[in-house]
């Protein structure tokens, strides 16, 4: 006869009811391998393997620490960006059947969808079954939405520019440049006077720091010729022509900025 099977236990009154026993487990015979208190034999082991993962992240985010961007500036473009776990979504609002006049599609409709019919499963799939083989309703949506949801991800991140990204959140040293105001140049680079069609501050910005398309004008060490011969020729991400100035205010603008030389 196994222990504690058939067999029936009377107290003592010999013992004090109030007497405390030791923390001792239970006689779980029956259920092999269940023998172990919970407090706090079993809790001891759960905390000792919490320890060494959270002393294991700590020890990353020493080694790796967050990359960080520069401070937010209206008058720079940047294009924000999710992270890992949302770029599906991000990538699904890029196809012209979710986005522009129908992100309401692709921002509620679809994940409305998706999440609905993971809150209805318990009561669309009543079976006791539980090997996906024999639930092909329940495994077939799953492995649908996770196939999806990979396609996704991975489309996002190969058509993504990510040296256009890190560019743009790239954190610059500050240089300290005298802005001579009084400059004519300076009128046109605002797109205040002249014929200019087109201002230099959406590629540059109007801190002259740049953006992802162009490069910074503050501290540049290039002579007004030099200037003056990209504002007409282009260089870089800059076509030629792109001014649409005289060639006298051309002279001007080149002049602004190669005064924008940095402080000794």
């Amino acid at each position: 006869m196994h222990r504690g099977k058939g067999m029936k236990f009377v107290g003592d009154s010999r013992i004090k009811a109030n007497h405390k026993m030791p923390n001792v487990p239970k006689d779980y015979s029956e259920y092999p391998g269940k023998t172990e208190a919970f407090w706090p034999n079993f809790l001891l082991k759960e905390w000792m393997v919490g320890a060494v993962f959270l002393i294991a992240y700590l020890l990353l985010t020493v080694a790796h620490p967050s990359p960080l961007e520069g401070p937010a500036d209206p008058t720079r473009a940047y294009v924000p960006l999710p992270d890992w776990y949302f770029l599906f979504m991000y990538q699904l609002l890029k196809y012209s059947y979710a986005s522009g006049p129908y992100n309401v599609i692709g921002a509620i409709v679809i994940p409305g969808l998706a999440f609905g019919a993971l809150l209805l499963m318990p009561f669309l799939d009543k079976s006791p079954e539980r090997r996906p083989s024999k639930r092909p309703l329940p495994t077939a949506f799953m492995l649908l939405t996770l196939a999806a949801m990979f396609y996704l991800t991975w489309e996002s991140v190969v058509n993504h520019d990510w040296e256009a990204q890190k560019a743009m959140g790239a954190i610059v040293e500050e240089v300290e440049v005298d802005i001579d105001e009084s400059l004519p140049g300076f009128a046109i680079w605002n797109g205040d006077t002249g014929e200019q069609a087109k201002t230099c501050i959406g590629c540059h910005a109007a801190d002259l720091k740049g953006g992802p398309a162009a490069p910074a004008l503050v501290g540049n060490k290039l002579t007004a010729e030099e200037v003056e011969e990209i504002i007409h020729n282009g260089r870089g991400n800059m076509p030629a022509g792109a001014f649409a100035g005289t060639d006298e205010e051309a002279k001007q603008l080149a002049e602004f900025i190669a005064s924008l030389k940095a402080k000794e």
